[in-house]
């Protein structure tokens, strides 16, 4: 049984910082491809950054030089460190792991449940 759980959501001042976490158990995030989707209020969908089994990075526009996205191999574990965060950054974060590129479906790869952030 699969499962992503995220953390670390929560209300932040425009400028704040927060960190997100996904730990994964049935399922070793080591050498998998795992991104960071955004919904936000108008239904809106964002592959945000993704990292894959070589350690090879993306981030899309939206958030490159805010957000940093890493693994922590021992823990099971994928963080996505979020700096300068703005108003349009408010979204509900879903940790996707082996989903493809741009692809906001829920049969895409396996996904948590999901945490918001909220920035005023």
């Amino acid at each position: 049984h699969v499962q992503l759980v995220e953390s670390g959501g929560g209300s932040v001042q425009d400028g704040g910082s927060l960190t997100l976490s996904c730990t994964a158990s049935g399922l070793s995030l080591v050498g998998s491809y795992v991104a960071w989707y955004r919904k936000g209020p108008e239904n809106t969908c964002e592959e945000v950054p993704h990292i894959k089994g070589d350690g090879r990075t993306y981030y899309s526009d939206s958030v490159k030089g805010r957000f940093a996205i890493s693994q922590d191999n021992a823990k099971n574990t994928v963080y996505l460190r979020m700096n300068n965060l703005k108003p349009a950054d408010t979204a509900v974060y879903y940790c996707v792991a082996d989903g493809l590129f741009g692809v906001c479906r829920p049969d895409s790869g396996w996904w948590g449940q999901g945490t918001q952030v909220t920035v005023s």
